[in-house]
């Protein structure tokens, strides 16, 4: 029996997650996490066989939380389950050493597969991503200005693309307004561009943002 342990601040999305695992023979969840520091408690006090974490959550993000398990449990394979369109994260949360990534808009079994794939050693990405990477890796482009982004820069650029404001990201990251504001001006910096409206433009131009 494959233990999974599923991590998602919203009750509703974990019931409908436990409610798709439950019809298979082979999964059960084990255990539910509200945030990351929850999850973290949890994996260290037991086994787990696979860990279904979201990438957006309070207090400690998923992005977060995937850095620290591959510290203490490189072993149990990660895989994200996220609102966020591969485009924007999925090949940094792959380098950061998920061993899937899916959007919460992949179908029942896809998300069953997955399980069944990472529990048994692969890595699990859809065709479309799985194109991406290939067409990255033949054509060689060079580093775009925003993969010298820290993730924490990064994850305030997309957010920033995504038309938020400051006060916004900061609640959404649960960071001070000074904290953000800072990443934002690091971003400036760091990619040579002068204000929000050249980042936005960046960001669309780039599929950064949904």
């Amino acid at each position: 029996m494959i233990q999974v342990i599923i991590a998602d601040d919203h009750p509703i999305v974990r019931a409908g997650l436990k409610q798709i695992i439950m019809e298979e023979a082979d999964i059960s969840v084990a255990a539910e996490a509200a945030n990351g520091i929850d999850l973290l408690t949890q994996v260290r006090a037991r086994d787990f066989d696979v860990i279904l974490l979201d990438l957006t959550m309070p207090g400690m993000d998923g992005l977060d939380v995937l850095k620290q398990l591959k510290i203490e449990k490189p072993q149990i394979p990660v895989v994200i389950l996220t609102i966020h369109p591969e485009s924007q994260y999925a090949l940094r949360i792959l380098k950061a050493g998920a061993a899937g990534y899916l959007t919460k808009a992949s179908a029942d079994e896809e998300l069953i597969r997955a399980i069944r794939k990472v529990y048994n050693g692969g890595k699990y990405i859809s065709s479309t991503l799985a194109e991406k990477i290939a067409f990255a890796l033949s054509e060689d482009p060079g580093e775009l200005p925003h993969e010298g982004l820290s993730d924490r820069e990064y994850q305030v650029l997309c957010l920033i693309g995504g038309g938020k404001t400051v006060s916004q990201i900061a609640d959404d990251l649960a960071l001070s307004v000074k904290t953000v504001s800072t990443y934002r001006a690091r971003i400036l910096e760091k990619m040579h561009l002068k204000n929000n409206a050249e980042l936005i433009h960046y960001a669309v131009q780039n599929g950064l943002v949904a």
